[in-house]
């Protein structure tokens, strides 16, 4: 018993005493950091190069859709479970890389799938996508934003995190903000990434539906112009605007307290 204490006391009195390998806490190594981010962005620049070099973009057209729409239409009749996971699959990928071609894709999502199931497909695809890109966005650039301009940015910052929800809602529902643009600078924001994923989840569920309904009438479709009528976009900003109301309110209430 003795022992014991005496052998306790010696720890307690060398406070500098080095610790074990075993009970060390492994931290992230810089290198390795760099490392990851430089493999990520070399990754993202691979994958937007190839889209490019390859022309892949004549695939994600109006008229790539409609030429090719009765093959694709009875490749889904007969493989409706491998249509429906390549379909998402290949909206994260769109979403994820900021390629162009999303309006094609929920177009087609519509015309395969009907305007309901399509919604569902699209969103399950654009929000996992979304999510990807706002991560790669954080784990690049935001250390570097916030060391550079974080004196600038910190009220921004502020205001941003507390009503976060809001702001991404109205930035989802208006047109005017395109869509992987809000995904890179949300990533550079303090939002959580859980408040993210559900803002963005609600906020594209009106312009997926309008596209998808419009997919179940492909042929009657010239151009996506004809979607996105002035009505339509209008009906987009008031429905962000009104997003906007809790902020307004809390604002407003306050001044008077």
């Amino acid at each position: 018993m003795n022992n014991h204490k005496s052998h306790a006391g010696s720890i307690m009195a060398e406070p500098n005493a080095p610790i074990p390998a075993s009970l060390a806490v492994p931290s992230d190594s810089p290198g390795k950091s760099s490392q990851g981010k430089i493999i990520l962005a070399v990754l993202f620049a691979a994958a937007i190069g190839a889209f490019f070099y390859f022309d892949l973009k004549q695939y994600l057209s109006l008229e790539a859709l409609k030429a090719n729409r009765d093959s694709l239409l009875m490749f889904t009749e007969a493989n409706y479970a491998a249509a429906v996971a390549l379909f998402i699959g290949v909206y994260i990928l769109q979403t994820a890389f900021s390629l162009p071609g999303g309006a094609i894709l929920t177009l087609a999502g519509g015309f395969l799938f009907g305007s309901l199931l399509g919604t569902v497909y699209v969103n399950l695809g654009a929000t996992t996508g979304a999510t990807l890109a706002f991560l790669a966005a954080r784990y690049l650039l935001r250390d570097w934003v916030e060391g550079k301009f974080g004196n600038r940015l910190g009220p921004i910052q502020e205001g941003f995190s507390k009503n976060a929800f809001s702001y991404l809602m109205t930035l989802r529902l208006i047109p005017l903000f395109p869509f992987f643009l809000v995904n890179m600078v949300s990533g550079l924001t303090r939002v959580t990434l859980g408040t993210y994923v559900v803002a963005t989840a609600v906020g594209i569920i009106p312009g997926s539906f309008v596209f998808a309904y419009a997919g179940r009438q492909l042929g009657t479709i010239n151009s996506l112009g004809e979607i996105a009528s002035p009505r339509v976009l209008l009906a987009f900003t008031l429905l962000g605007l009104l997003a906007l109301v809790p902020i307004l309110y809390r604002k407003f209430s306050g001044k008077h307290v």
